[in-house]
C-alpha cells in the first residue's frame, strides 16, 4: 500500500465482492488496535458491531452492488477491547487487474461531549480572566480565542449533527415504509376474510404478519413478535419475513418452516451471543377443502378459535420462542372446525393493556358481526387503555372468518 495512504488521516480498507478484506492501513488499524495479520481475509463483519453487521447486510451490500456507490453512510466498528467507534463510510466499487473491489474510507466521528468539555472550559477561563482584568489582560484574550474556536467547531458539529438526523429520520421513514410494505393486504373470498390490525410503537416494529393462498384450498398465516423493538428488532423481522414468505409461499410444512426460522435466528447471531434476540411465533395452515386447521405456536400468546357455536378454545403454545434452544422439534397440532368459525391472532402490544378476557368476550359478544366491525372495536379499546397504561409496545392482531 502507498506510504502516504498507509498514514492518511482517515481509515482505508479494500474487500473483495464477497466482503473479504484485501488491503487495510495503519490509520485503520491503530483506531481498532488490530494487526493487519489478524485482518488481512477475514470478513468485513468481524470489524463490525452487531447491528452494524445487520445495516451492512441490507444496506450497504445492496448498494454497492446495485450502484457502486455508498456515501457518507454511518456505521460502527468494533475495535480489539469490544469499544464500538462510529464511522462514515464512502465506498466505490472498482475494477482492479479484471478484479472487482469495494474501496472504503472511514472516516472517524468526532464527540459532541468533548467539544461542549473545552468549552465550558474556555467560558470558564474566560470568567477567571475578568474578574482579574489587569493581570491576566492577555490570558483573557487567548481564552477568548479559544473560546471562539471551541464555539465555531461547536456550530459546525451541531451542522453536522443536524445533518445527520435528518438524514437518519429520511432514512427510518423509508424503512417504515418498507416494512409496510411486507404486510399482506386483506383477503375476502367464498372460502375465507382476514383482516389484520399493525401500529409500530416507533418508527419501526419487532412485529410481523403474513398471511398467503397457497393453492385453491390452503391458506398460510403467521405472526412474529421479535424481542425489543425500535430498528434492530426491525431489522430482524424484515430478515425474517424474506425466509417466511418464500417458504410459506411454495407450501412448505409447518414444522419446517419453524425449524428454518429457528435456525436463522440462530446463524444470525452466532458470532455475538450476547447481542442474541428470540421471537415468539405462531403459525397456522388452514385447509378450506378438508375443514382443517394445523399450527405451530412458539412461545406465542394463544392465539383464540371460536366456533360457530360461540364455544372457545385457546391455540396455547407447543414450543419455546424461537432463538431459544438449539434442536428443538416443532411439532404441528390439528383440529377441525366447521363453517362460521373465527380465529383471533395477537401480539403482547394488544393483550397486555386489553387482557385476553376483554379480546375474548369482545369475540363472543358479536358473533355476527363483520370482521371490519371488531377490528374497529378492538382499536378502539387499545386507544381507550392507551393513556393509562403504562408500557409502551407494538400493536398487532389478524381476524380470520372461516365461511
Amino acid at each position: 500500500m502507498d506510504e502516504q495512504l498507509n498514514h492518511a488521516p482517515c481509515g482505508y480498507l479494500t474487500m473483495s465482492e464477497q466482503g473479504n478484506i484485501l488491503s487495510i492501513n495503519q490509520t485503520l488499524l491503530k483506531a481498532l488496535d488490530h494487526n493487519v495479520d489478524q485482518l488481512i481475509g477475514q470478513n468485513f463483519n468481524l470489524i463490525l458491531s452487531v447491528p452494524a453487521r445487520i445495516f451492512y447486510q441490507l444496506y450497504f451490500f445492496p448498494l454497492m452492488h446495485a450502484k457502486g456507490l455508498v456515501e457518507e453512510m454511518y456505521i460502527t466498528l468494533e475495535a480489539k477491547n469490544g469499544e464500538e467507534i462510529p464511522f462514515l463510510i464512502n465506498a466505490v466499487k472498482t475494477n482492479r487487474n479484471n478484479r472487482t473491489l469495494f474501496e472504503c474510507a472511514l472516516i472517524p466521528i468526532p464527540q459532541r461531549s468533548e467539544y461542549e468539555n473545552e468549552l465550558l472550559m474556555a467560558k470558564k477561563d474566560a470568567e477567571s480572566a475578568l474578574l482579574a482584568m489587569n493581570k491576566v489582560n492577555e490570558e483573557l484574550k487567548i481564552a477568548l480565542k479559544r473560546l471562539k474556536m471551541k464555539r465555531d467547531l461547536l456550530l459546525q458539529l451541531n451542522e453536522q449533527n443536524q445533518k445527520f438526523k435528518i438524514e437518519t429520520e429520511n432514512e427510518l421513514e423509508l424503512a417504515r415504509k418498507i416494512q409496510e410494505t411486507l404486510l399482506s393486504d386483506p383477503i375476502s373470498n367464498e372460502h375465507l376474510e382476514i383482516e389484520a390490525y399493525y401500529k409500530a410503537c416507533k418508527n419501526l416494529s419487532g412485529d410481523i404478519y403474513g398471511f398467503y393462498q397457497i393453492d385453491q384450498h390452503q391458506y398460510g398465516i403467521i405472526l412474529l413478535d421479535v424481542m425489543g423493538h425500535g430498528l434492530s428488532s426491525a431489522l430482524i423481522t424484515m430478515s425474517l419475513h424474506s425466509l417466511f414468505h418464500r417458504l410459506i409461499s411454495r407450501g412448505v410444512h409447518a414444522n419446517i418452516i419453524m425449524k428454518e426460522l429457528d435456525n436463522h435466528l440462530h446463524t444470525l447471531f452466532l458470532q455475538n451471543e450476547e447481542a442474541h434476540h428470540y421471537c415468539t411465533a405462531i403459525y397456522l395452515l388452514v385447509n378450506t377443502q378438508k375443514h382443517e386447521i394445523e399450527y405451530i405456536n412458539a412461545g406465542h400468546p394463544p392465539a383464540l378459535w371460536q366456533d360457530c357455536n360461540g364455544e372457545q378454545m385457546e391455540l396455547f403454545a407447543t414450543a419455546p420462542p424461537l432463538g431459544t434452544f438449539e434442536g428443538i422439534q416443532y411439532k404441528t397440532k390439528t383440529f377441525t372446525y366447521t363453517k362460521g368459525g373465527r380465529l383471533l391472532l395477537y401480539t403482547d402490544g394488544v393483550a397486555d393493556p386489553l387482557g385476553s378476557n376483554h379480546l375474548y368476550s369482545l369475540l363472543a359478544e358479536n358473533p355476527s358481526a363483520d370482521l371490519y366491525n371488531i377490528k374497529e372495536r378492538i382499536i378502539e379499546s387499545l386507544l381507550h387503555e392507551e393513556n393509562i397504561y403504562h408500557k409502551n409496545d407494538d400493536q398487532c392482531f389478524i381476524l380470520v372468518n372461516l365461511k
